[in-house]
C-alpha cells in the first residue's frame, strides 16, 4: 500500500451520547470481553453515476473483511438484515435502528459514494444501534485507486470510537522467505496484502528488524561470504554494511531514537551482546561471559534489556539495565526459553518456550509473573513480534510442514495465517513495523 498523496479528509460529524459513551471504552484484554456485533449494509450510490464496478458491495465488504481481522468484532451476516436498503439512508433520520437492534447489532456502520468521472468521494457514519445516535461519521476525497486506503482510514476510527485506541492497518510486517538453499526479506500488509521482496542477495539472510521509523530494516546476510549486519531502506534499495566482524554479527533491537542497535558479535570468541552507536560507530560491550548471550531487546523507555543466556545451564530469559548490569533471570519454568520481545507499554514480554517436545508462544510479565502460555497448535510457535499497539503477536509456525507467519490477538485468541507467496517455501523471523503513515 502506497501513500496518499493529495487525500484530502473531512470531519462530517463527531457525536457520542452518554449512553453510547458507556459503551465506547471497553477493555478488549477482558476475559468477559465478547466482540462488538456489528452490521455493515451496501454502501448508497449517492450520485449520479452508475456503480459498474459494483462499489456498493465492495465498500461494505472491505470494511467487514479489515474489521473481523481485528478480532474484536461480530459481523453480522447480510441474510439477517431486515431493512429495505433502497428505501433507506445514511443518516439517522433516515433509519429505522429497531431494524438493526431487532437482529442483535449493537453498532451500525452505513455508507454512501459518489463519482464525478474523476474523483471519488465516500462517506462513513458509525452508530450505536440500540440508541439510535450518531458515534462517529467522516467524508473523504480522492482517486478511485485510494478507496481501500478510505476503508482503512474509516476502520482507525472504528476502532479508536469503540476501544480507544487506533488500528494498526498502516503497518507491515517483514519476515525471512526462504526457497532452495537461499533466503531473503520480504515484508506484508497487516491484512496479509501486498507481499514485497525487500532483498534479492540470492544468500542465506535473516533477522529482520524494522528501526522505529520504519525507514529502514537491519538484517544478517551472508552475501559477502561472512555472516554481516546491514540495513535497508525499503524505499529506496540502499543498503548500508553495519557490522562486519569476523564471525557472527547478528542485528537485534533499536533503540527507540533510532540512533542505537543492540548486536551480537562472536569476534572474540563466544557470543555476546554489543549496543553500536550508529553515528559516531562506537561499540560497547554489555556482556562479556563464557556463556552464550543472545537475543537482546530493548524496553520501550529504554532503560532494561531482555536476553538469552545459557550461564544457568539451560537457555533462559534474562533482564539487565542498559549498561548491562544488575543481571537477573526472569524466566524459571521450561527447559528452554527464547526470542524475547518487550510490549509496547513496557509490562510484559513475549517468548517461545520449549513445550511437549516443541516450541510455543509465551508471555511473561516484566517482573517474571503472570506467565501465559498464547498458542496450543501442533504448528507451535517461534519469534514472536508485538504489533505498535500491544495488541497483536505475529510469530512464525510450522503449518502442513512449512513454516509460515501467523498472528494472534495478545490474548491468544483470534490465530490467522497470513497468505503464502508464490516461489516461496516457508517463512519465519518476523518484526513488525511501527505505525508507518501508509494513507
Amino acid at each position: 500500500m502506497r501513500k496518499i498523496t493529495g487525500f484530502l479528509i473531512f470531519l462530517l460529524v463527531f457525536w457520542c451520547s452518554s449512553t453510547a459513551c458507556g459503551k465506547v471504552y471497553i477493555d478488549i484484554n477482558s476475559p468477559a470481553f465478547q466482540k462488538f456485533p456489528v452490521a455493515i449494509p451496501e454502501f448508497k450510490n449517492l450520485g449520479n453515476a452508475g456503480d459498474e464496478d459494483n462499489l456498493s458491495e465492495w465498500f461494505a465488504d472491505q470494511l467487514s473483511r479489515f474489521l473481523k481481522i481485528t478480532g474484536f468484532f461480530k459481523i453480522i451476516d447480510k441474510g439477517a438484515f431486515l431493512e429495505n436498503q433502497d428505501s433507506s439512508g445514511i443518516t439517522a433520520g433516515e433509519i429505522d435502528f429497531s431494524n438493526w437492534s431487532s437482529i442483535g447489532s449493537d453498532f451500525l456502520v452505513k455508507g454512501g459514494f459518489g463519482y464525478d468521472g474523476k474523483n471519488l468521494a465516500v462517506e462513513f457514519r458509525l452508530f450505536d444501534a440500540i440508541d439510535g445516535k450518531l458515534i462517529a461519521g467522516k467524508k473523504y476525497w480522492g482517486k478511485p485507486e485510494e478507496k481501500k486506503a478510505m476503508v482503512l482510514k474509516f476502520a482507525d476510527e472504528i476502532l479508536m470510537a469503540l476501544t480507544g485506541g487506533a488500528g494498526v492497518f498502516d503497518t507491515k510486517i517483514a519476515f525471512v522467505g526462504k526457497k532452495d538453499n537461499s533466503s531473503e526479506i520480504y515484508m506484508i500488509n497487516f491484512d496479509g496484502s501486498d507481499p514485497l521482496k525487500v532483498t534479492a542477495f540470492n544468500s542465506l539472510t535473516l533477522l529482520p528488524h524494522w528501526s522505529p521509523d520504519g525507514s529502514k530494516i537491519s538484517f544478517t546476510s551472508y552475501k559477502d561470504g561472512n555472516p554481516d549486519c546491514y540495513a535497508i531502506s525499503p524505499a529506496s534499495g540502499t543498503t548500508r554494511k553495519i557490522s562486519s566482524f569476523r564471525g557472527l554479527n547478528l542485528p537485534a533491537s533499536w533503540s527507540s531514537d533510532g540512533k542505537k542497535i543492540l548486536l551480537v558479535l562472536s569476534k572474540d570468541g563466544n557470543e555476546n551482546i554489543y549496543v553500536k552507536h550508529l553515528d559516531s560507530g562506537n561499540l560497547q560491550s554489555l556482556t562479556n561471559d563464557r556463556a552464550i548471550d543472545v537475543s537482546p531487546t530493548w524496553s520501550p523507555d529504554g532503560r532494561k534489556i531482555a536476553f538469552v543466556s545459557n550461564r544457568s545451564g539451560s537457555p533462559q530469559i534474562f533482564v539487565m539495565d542498559s549498561e548491562g548490569k544488575t543481571v537477573r533471570r526472569l524466566t524459571f519454568e521450561g527447559s528452554y526459553n527464547s526470542s524475547p520481545c518487550w510490549s509496547p507499554d513496557g509490562t510484559r514480554i513475549a517468548y517461545e518456550g520449549s513445550s511437549n517436545g516443541g516450541f510455543q508462544i509465551f508471555s511473561i510479565g516484566e517482573n517474571g509473573d503472570n506467565i501465559m502460555q498464547l498458542t496450543f497448535e501442533a504448528g507451535g510457535g517461534e519469534s514472536p513480534s508485538w504489533s505498535p499497539d500491544g495488541r497483536y503477536l505475529a510469530f512464525s509456525s510450522k503449518r502442513a510442514g512449512r513454516e509460515r507467519i501467523c498472528v494472534i490477538n495478545s490474548n491468544g485468541l483470534n490465530l490467522r495465517v497470513l497468505p503464502g507467496i508464490k516461489g516461496v517455501e516457508s517463512f519465519k523471523s518476523p518484526s513488525w513495523s511501527r505505525h508507518l503513515n501508509l494513507y
